[in-house]
């Protein structure tokens, strides 16, 4: 007999624990991000090809790891283990990145090592954490439940809640002018990323069920968890985080192999999931969506994270920040995004349950194509507002504002909706792992964001994109207008395609 439905305005409390853990995670990722290429080119002194190339490398690295992490929660660890093990591997990283800071003058080539040592502890520790939280959003609710869709923008508050006072926190302290203060931004990530670990560890046993108040996050009930000694587990640790180390130093100083693993990954989820004779056919077409939706969201991705990029390259150099009392830090504009998001997100998730009530909510994939079409209407606002000016020549920092409104109104339209589709089209034994797929398109997306960002227009230089030349900041901005603007309009030409595949 089924049990009566929680009325639609409630949610489960174990929401709001993944709410609190995800946000202070987040704190920590994206305040450090935002002070990541200012330190590469203030303090390291790298020029802004390196650093773009590096950041495409690092946020590439990031979403490719949670395979591994996945992989392991779903076979033998559990989310649970899963997402501590990963939170104090990415706290150790922000805590090698402040000594990098304190280090970089008094000792160069230690401060080098540690630099690609923090970044591959934080690659590492992402890939066992967010694959695994994300995909226990969905577990809360029972199946058909109508307000996952809800939970999920729910839960994208928490992200960009982090997401908002992450960049300020860690702005205001490290982004002082002076490149020896960026270490306090890292040290304030590392704070951050540790409450996020102890917030989980004491609250998870008690709130984190399902609607039978079964414990969520176990290993799962068909396998059994290996038992190794705590010396060959933590060795296990250190040799993949060494390993990351290695490849993220390789990628970006050598030879850039990111791009094969990319596809090579691609080639191997899609062999174990044909090769697994369990699967029904209805299960092989949802899946088939949750990878033609996730080539899609690439085209979104590595538009939307030039904010990390060559976003901040332009509002440090081109955007008017004196407001007479105070110089907004260029890092400070990252939390606009974030802070969009959480003045938006109660909106969007109040007009999709309205919609759904009249049976009248778009489906998953032309909210999607919606969202392309926002972040191209976005670039095409800034590249009007940059028309024309000399390079040097600052505009008023509204055009950026504005610019991020727009993305953060694409970003509500597909991010957490497609965390919610595959949640809901993934079978249960490959939840975490088709969540992953979901990042690696995120992982192809930050590692193309990074090879468009080392195209930022400067004195002296005429960068080509396929044949695109790029003269100054107006065609660098209407290149992403023509990239997502083709792919919003193709997304929306199959999506009727793409319903009858979701059955």
């Amino acid at each position: 007999m089924s049990t009566p439905s929680t009325p639609s305005t409630s949610h489960p409390k174990g929401l709001y624990v993944l709410f609190a853990t995800e946000m202070w995670e987040r704190f920590s990722y994206y305040g450090m991000r935002a002070i990541l290429v200012l330190f590469m080119t203030k303090a390291l002194l790298y020029d802004k090809v390196l650093a773009s190339n590096l950041y495409g490398s690092y946020t590439g690295l990031v979403y490719l790891t949670p395979l591994v992490g996945g992989y392991v929660a779903d076979r033998y660890w559990g989310n649970q283990k899963s997402i501590i093990t990963g939170g104090l591997l990415m706290a150790l990283g922000q805590f090698l990145l402040f000594f990098c800071g304190s280090t970089y003058q008094s000792a160069p080539e230690l401060s080098t090592a540690l630099f690609f040592a923090g970044l591959g502890f934080l690659i590492a520790g992402n890939g066992f954490f967010k694959p695994n939280i994300s995909s226990m959003v969905g577990q809360l609710y029972g199946a058909g439940d109508k307000r996952v869709d809800a939970a999920y923008t729910i839960f994208y508050m928490g992200i960009n809640l982090g997401g908002a006072l992450g960049p300020i926190v860690c702005g205001l302290a490290g982004d002082t002018g002076n490149p020896a203060d960026f270490r306090w931004g890292f040290m304030a990530a590392g704070i951050g990323m540790l409450l996020s670990v102890i917030i989980f560890k004491q609250l998870k046993d008690k709130y984190v069920v399902d609607p039978q108040g079964k414990t969520l996050g176990l290993v799962p009930g068909d396998k059994k968890e290996i038992k190794t000694s705590q010396i060959l587990a933590y060795a296990g640790l250190f040799a993949f985080s060494l390993a990351v180390i290695g490849l993220l130093y390789v990628d970006a100083r050598v030879f850039g192999i990111l791009s094969y693993l990319l596809v090579a990954s691609v080639l191997i989820i899609g062999f174990m999931i044909i090769s697994d004779k369990t699967l029904s056919a209805t299960e092989k077409q949802r899946i088939a969506v949750i990878f033609i939706v996730s080539f899609f969201v690439i085209f979104f991705w590595s538009a939307f994270e030039q904010a990390g990029a060559s976003l901040t390259f332009f509002a440090e150099e081109q955007t008017q920040r004196d407001l007479g009392f105070l110089t907004v830090p260029a890092s400070l504009f990252q939390s606009l995004n974030s802070i969009f998001v959480v003045c938006f997100a109660p909106i969007v998730a109040w007009l999709w349950i309205k919609l759904g009530n009249r049976n009248a909510e778009p489906s998953s994939p032309t909210k999607m194509a919606v969202g392309l079409f926002l972040l191209a209407l976005g670039y095409l606002i800034i590249a009007f507002g940059v028309k024309g000016v000399q390079p040097g020549v600052k505009v008023s920092m509204m055009w950026l504002t504005s610019m991020y409104a727009l993305h953060t109104l694409g970003e509500l339209c597909l991010s957490p909706i497609g965390l919610s589709l595959v949640n809901k089209l993934a079978p249960f034994r490959f939840a975490s792992l088709l969540m992953a797929v979901w990042f690696l398109a995120n992982a192809a997306a930050n590692k193309f964001a990074g090879v468009l960002s080392a195209l930022y227009p400067e004195a002296g230089k005429t960068p080509q994109f396929l044949g695109y030349q790029i003269n100054g900041l107006y065609e660098f901005f209407i290149l992403f207008v023509l990239m997502a603007g083709a792919a919003s309009l193709i997304l929306f030409m199959v999506t009727k395609k793409l319903q009858k595949m979701m059955a």
